[in-house]
């Protein structure tokens, strides 16, 4: 499990340090280091690794691509995945095209929720966390609506 969150800044390269205790758990399920990026809902970039970024697949594959939606989904997911492997350093090479669409520049916000990890300009974090913290009630409200409940 990722958990946590921690400041990094990206180099000129367009690599990321990852944290000790992000490495360990990657190497611990993915020896060879590979991990998948791609572009979330929330304006960032989630990392998987590669089990888990099968689950990922694996669920698409039993979608229905009649479905437009679907396809749209589909595609925005799988077509904005790109493989990295992390180096004897540490780091991931971010392409330039996830740097873009999440407006990583150079201060980010790596943080880890669950089993994968999400990769976020600060200010657009930090901001993140404003809303959420500003509409929780009301967030809390609409997943007990849904059926969802959480242990704090």
């Amino acid at each position: 499990m990722f958990r946590g969150h921690s400041n990094r800044s990206l180099d000129p390269k367009g690599r990321l340090m990852l944290p000790p205790e992000f490495r360990e758990e990657i190497f611990r399920l993915v020896p060879d280091g590979r991990i998948m990026l791609t572009n979330n809902f929330d304006g960032a970039v989630s990392g998987y690794p590669m089990p888990e970024w099968e689950q990922v697949e694996a669920s698409f594959r039993a979608g229905n691509t009649l479905i437009p939606g679907f396809r749209d989904i589909e595609r925005f997911f799988i077509a904005g995945a790109t493989e990295v492997t992390l180096d004897k350093q540490g780091r991931i090479l971010i392409p330039p095209y996830l740097r873009t669409y999440a407006a990583l520049d150079k201060e980010l916000v790596l943080a880890g929720v669950g089993t994968k990890f999400e990769i976020w300009d600060q200010g657009r974090f930090e901001e993140r966390l404003r809303q959420t913290a500003a509409n929780f009630n009301s967030h809390m409200d609409a997943m007990a609506a849904s059926g969802i409940s959480l242990r704090f």
